[in-house]
């Protein structure tokens, strides 16, 4: 200060600095409280949608077109900048034929269901004729047909003759008494058929039937059996034959082009070294959906890390398909794909937690849905001429699929820098551009998926089940649910009726040693032995 008291220059100045570096430490606070509140209210809104709303993606496509014309008219919102429009390239693709509607009304009971006959007949006093008395003579019926279902439950009683020397016992030599083999038994010493077996296993691994409600439903039936009995047939069946199949399943998906490749969660309460509480892992793996031998196997274990799918796919040398998750791309021999549905998903749940409808994430979705218009499209035509459908299907996608891809890819480029990292749009146009190697490889070869839905759809079995039975009690279960679930869902992906299947090779395998050939027994070869 000066003499009179009054302030420098000096030191105005740097109460201006100080106020100024003030005002930018808010500003800079409240952006981040702008963003933070922003995340935090899309966070809110997918919630929400996720526990009230449908989850159906094919009821999400009609609010997505009507979002596209939203977008023409308000590209505005929080999450980008400034509007970034962009046209799809048009290469000629044909317009898409409507499909067929199905047709109404009920449909006729199979045929090859077998029919017992009931029949009804006048009484003898009603067979005269009410206008003139006369007797009435019999011009043919009216048959119509219901669905007849019993369940029961019977008792097998297994004789087995027994044979003794009388000359032996007269002569006082040793009797030798001889009984009658049994063929060998699934669980020797149980009460359980093959039958009842594969009645167990399909209705807990097929069904998403919990042991304590099949518990009830054999009570019911009149035959009360534990959870716990029922627990040791399901562990036990694996553990002795069906890990047979589950082997020789898993040596045949090695040798196959295409594998799809996810993971999904699973809590084990009594596992060594971790708590009940903690998170363990079934790893599933698929064969192409165009596959001569359809093959879907489940592997558990304890964490998530890359060493587990290195061990099960070994020097794979093939085309893996799967998310952006890391430890799959360390599988150095493999092709690596990355999958569609994960990005396209992403900029959904960007246009569900925005407050507008329309904007940047439906503009990306039209770009999706172009790409799979073409591949249904592509999959519906047969090829002419020799063709191949893979060679078929590359030729399409380079002529349609990848001028979409270019206009996509600049799109991306273009909105980058526009929109705000911490939010879903940004999420989801940060993991486009990272993924976009593995997205757009599919265009390269025609046996290669454009994403990862085959094999999702199975593991939507699995937490379907989940939800009904919550967790697995032991490691021991664990594996033998992977076991299970695999051929369960193997069986659904060759078209086989999994009890039929289940009955016929819990009979057959106890006959074979575990050197001989079950070929026979996979699901894929079944219908020609059964």
């Amino acid at each position: 200060m000066d003499r009179t008291g009054a302030p420098t220059i000096a030191e105005l100045m740097a109460l201006l600095a100080a106020k100024a570096a003030e005002v930018e430490t808010l500003a800079a606070e409240r952006d981040a409280l702008a963003r933070r509140i922003l995340k935090l209210e899309e966070e809110l809104a997918l919630a929400r949608l996720h526990r009230f709303a449908p989850r159906s993606e094919k009821h999400l496509d009609r609010v997505f077109n009507e979002a596209e014309q939203a977008s023409l008219e308000d590209d505005t919102d929080d999450d980008v900048d400034e509007p970034v429009a962009a046209d799809l390239p048009d290469t000629g693709l044909p317009e898409a034929r409507k499909p067929e509607g199905k047709k109404r009304g009920r449909k006729a009971l199979p045929a090859d269901l077998p029919r017992q006959r009931v029949e009804y007949d006048l009484a003898d006093d009603q067979k005269v004729c009410p206008c003139c008395s006369e007797r009435m003579h019999r011009m043919g019926e009216v048959v119509t047909e219901q669905l007849h279902i019993e369940v029961k439950a019977t008792v097998l009683q297994n004789a087995r003759a027994k044979y003794a020397c009388r000359n032996c016992d007269r002569t006082g030599i040793a009797t030798p008494i001889i009984i009658a083999p049994m063929p060998a038994q699934p669980l020797p010493g149980s009460i359980a058929t093959a039958s009842t077996l594969a009645f167990a296993l399909v209705h807990k691994y097929v069904d998403g039937t919990p042991l304590y409600r099949l518990a009830q439903t054999f009570e019911r039936a009149g035959v009360p059996v534990s959870r716990g009995a029922l627990g040791r047939w399901v562990i036990t069946s694996s553990e002795r034959h069906l890990y047979r199949i589950y082997d020789a399943l898993k040596l045949r998906l090695r040798s196959q082009e295409v594998i799809h490749g996810d993971e999904t969660t699973v809590q084990v309460l009594k596992e060594e070294g971790k708590a009940p509480t903690s998170t363990s892992y079934m790893w599933a793996y698929r064969s192409s959906e165009g596959s001569e031998q359809p093959i879907v196997l489940f592997d558990y274990q304890p964490g998530r890390g890359q060493e587990h799918p290195q061990a099960f796919l070994g020097d794979y040398r093939g085309i893996l398909m799967s998310d952006g998750y890391t430890a799959w791309r360390t599988l150095k021999g493999a092709t690596h794909l990355g999958c569609m549905a994960h990005a396209r998903r992403r900029f959904a749940d960007a246009l569900k937690a925005r407050k507008k409808q329309g904007g940047p994430p439906a503009q990306a979705l039209k770009f999706f849905d172009q790409l799979y218009r073409i591949e249904r499209q592509a999959r519906d035509e047969m090829p002419g001429g020799g063709e191949t459908q893979a060679s078929y299907l590359r030729r399409f996608r380079q002529k349609h699929s990848v001028p979409v891809l270019d206009t996509f890819k600049a799109w991306l480029d273009d909105i980058a820098p526009k929109v705000v990292p911490d939010t879903k749009l940004g999420d989801a146009v940060s993991y486009s551009l990272n993924q976009w190697e593995y997205l757009t490889r599919y265009v390269e070869d025609g046996r290669m998926p454009i994403d990862n839905n085959l094999l999702e759809r199975d593991i939507r079995v699995f937490a379907t089940g989940r939800k009904s039975w919550l967790f697995c009690d032991t490691v021991d279960g664990a594996r033998a649910s992977a076991v299970t679930y695999s051929l369960m869902l193997t069986c659904r992906a060759c078209g086989v009726e999994p009890l039929a299947w289940l009955r016929h090779v819990l009979t057959e395998l106890p006959q074979r040693p575990h050197d001989a050939d079950i070929d026979d027994l996979l699901p894929f070869n079944f219908e020609r032995h059964a």
